[in-house]
Order: structure tokens, then C-alpha cells, then sequence
């Protein structure tokens, strides 16, 4: 989803570049669910929302029959997160974050800036009112206050020690130049997960790092990896697993550093999906599916033939539902790994 060197990075980084000034409402599309969508979340088991191109924003309660919200804004959306049953975000393009309080079936906005046209690419929120918003060139937003109000943060955690002196030097001499310059001088932030009092961020090149306090400071992993990593989770054992371009995937153990899966693939690989039998399936572009019976430590390949990018996806009701350029897909998959 959140790809900066594949196919769906040139898509979401140059799609939306021509924004409206002002908001304009999404339209009802009777294909929605077979155009271009970018993530997909499993609200407590029970409903499933997705969002993409246009400000489509579907729900669904069974992964077939899919309806269309009503989204006040036409900007292509890249991330959604639910709190709980009731509270929901979303982010995407022009900066925007939308807000649901009723499951998913209508939103509010609660920010858009197309002036700064540049997208937000994940969104988590540890409760109902404390969330952070994170996308390219190191965009971070956080509100403490449900979203009412959003606040710009600059991480210069994420900076060499001489791009600091630099930015500190260009800021006492030349104000409108250092603005312009902390504009585009971090990394692209593409996915958080948050793991207890434990945040996790990765992004461009090579970007793994930590928090123990939600956000506010961050610790670089060492460098394992120059290219991008596009997803971080935890497996059932409590190991780190990332995945990024080129069919890399790397684990972190509490007894071993980081060490690279065997994967057979060059892919991209987009997005991490847990299965409810501890299986474990990495969604790729060229309608790659991986699956480790292992933890992770091996992966074996259950392409789809159609070999249309999978972008995101959840585990729900005993398969993959999975987002991709030409919508919704439903994957079944049953031991040991047969897609039917």
C-alpha cells in the first residue's frame, strides 16, 4: 500500500497531486468494491472496512455484499484504524484524517491540507482520544483530544548528527529555507504498530525504530537493510517480523537480532496477515501470498493467478479478505495451503 519504488507508490504519491481547495464529497460508485483500494481493518470480528481511490470508504459484514459510506472528501485513502466498534480513522491524501463514530458508515473531516500535498499513510489511535498520523517525508500528527485538534511533530531522531547541525544552522539564518527544508528531509513513515507501552515504526530506507512513550521520542534499530519496509507486527510468539521490497523479511527474536526469512521471491511485499491458527501470510505485488507454518522464519508461495497486487488484508471468518487494484478479493485458504 504504502509502496514508494513499485507500482502502487508511483499511484499514491502522484494520484492525488491535483487536489480541489476545497473538500468535495465522494461519489456513490455502484463498482466501488472492484476499483482500486488500499487497506482494509476487521472491526472486532464483525464488520470489515475499506478504503482507496476517490474517498471510497466500503463496509461489509460477510466480505460479499459491500456498501459505501458517505465520505466528505474525493482525496485517495490510504490507511484506516478503529478504536473500537463505534470509532474509526482514516487518512490519505492531502493530509487528510476522517473520523467515524458510528462503525464506519459515515465520516467527518477532521483535517485536510492539499497545500501540503503530500499523503498520510497509517493511523493508530491507543485510545479514544491519543493518536498519531504518520505518511511521506515524515509527516507526523498527533492529538490528544480525539482528533479535535491535530499538531505537527518533526522528528530529527531519524537524522544524522550532521543534518541536524545543518537544519539547526539554516534555521538561525534563514527561517522560510528551514522550513522548506524539514518539509522533505525525513524519511517516509510508512506503517506504526503498536505493541503494548511498545510503539513500532518503518518507513524508507531501511527505517525500523521503537518507542516506550507512544511516539514522542523514537530509537533506531541498526541498520539491517537499505530499502524500504512497508509493514512491522508481532507474531503469536512474540517475535518482530518486518517485510519489505524485494521479497525481504526479516525476524527479531528476544534471543537472536535480526535475521533475515527465506521467502523465494523478489516481490514487494506489502502487507502482514495473521491467521487465527498462528499461520502467518505476507500480501505481495504480482499477486504474491506467502505462508510460514514456522513463525515466520520460512515462507512458501500460494500465488494468486491473476497476478493482481495484493495490497492489505485481514483475517476474517477463516480466510484473507484482501484489498488490490481491482478491489475486494476473498482467499481461502485450508491446510496446508491450498487456495480454493
Amino acid at each position: 500500500m504504502k509502496c514508494i519504488f513499485a507500482f502502487l507508490s508511483s499511484f499514491i504519491f502522484c494520484c492525488g497531486l491535483v487536489s480541489a481547495k476545497e473538500p468535495m464529497a465522494s461519489i456513490s460508485a455502484p463498482l466501488a468494491s472492484q476499483s482500486l483500494l488500499l487497506d482494509i481493518v476487521n472491526v472486532e470480528h464483525k464488520i470489515l472496512v475499506a478504503v482507496g481511490q476517490h474517498g471510497h470508504i466500503l463496509y461489509s459484514t460477510d466480505a460479499k455484499n459491500w456498501q459505501q459510506a458517505q465520505v466528505p472528501i474525493q482525496s485517495t485513502l490510504t490507511s484506516v484504524f478503529f478504536v473500537n466498534a463505534k470509532l474509526g480513522w482514516a487518512v490519505g491524501h492531502d493530509a487528510s484524517i476522517l473520523h467515524s463514530n458510528d462503525g464506519g458508515r459515515s465520516w467527518t473531516i477532521q483535517q485536510y491540507k492539499p497545500e501540503l500535498e503530500k499523503p498520510l499513510l497509517d493511523v493508530f489511535f491507543k485510545t479514544a482520544s491519543e493518536g498519531i498520523a504518520v505518511g511521506a517525508y515524515g509527516q507526523f500528527f498527533r492529538t490528544n483530544d480525539g482528533g479535535k485538534t491535530w499538531k505537527n511533530e518533526f522528528h530529527n531522531e531519524f537524522l544524522l548528527q550532521d543534518d541536524i547541525d545543518y537544519l539547526n544552522d539554516l534555521k538561525s539564518e534563514d527561517e522560510v529555507a528551514y522550513l522548506d527544508e524539514i518539509a522533505s528531509i525525513l524519511p517516509h513513515f510508512n506503517r506504526i504498530f503498536v505493541d503494548g507501552s511498545t510503539s513500532y515504526l518503518v518507513g524508507e530506507i531501511g527505517l525500523i525504530a521503537k518507542s516506550n512513550d507512544f511516539g514522542v521520542s523514537w530509537q533506531k534499530f541498526d541498520e539491517i537493510y537499505q530499502g524500504s519496509f512497508f509493514d512491522v507486527t508481532k507474531t503469536a510468539k512474540g517475535n518482530l517480523l518486518v517485510v519489505g521490497l524485494r521479497g525481504n523479511v526479516f525476524r527479531h527474536t528476544k534471543s537472536e537480532p535480526w535475521q533475515r526469512s527465506k521467502t523465494e521471491t523478489t516481490a514487494l511485499l506489502n502487507s502482514i496477515v495473521l491467521g487465527d491458527d498462528n499461520r502467518i501470510f505476507l500480501l505481495g505485488n504480482s499477486g504474491v501470498l506467502l505462508e510460514s507454518n514456522d513463525d515466520g522464519q520460512t515462507f512458501i508461495p500460494r500465488n494468486q493467478k491473476d497476478g493482481k497486487p495484493l495490497i492489505a488484508g485481514v483475517w476474517f471468518k477463516n480466510r484473507i479478505v484482501a484489498v488490490s487494484d481491482v478491489g475486494i478479493k476473498n482467499i481461502a485458504v485450508t491446510k496446508p495451503g491450498i487456495l480454493d
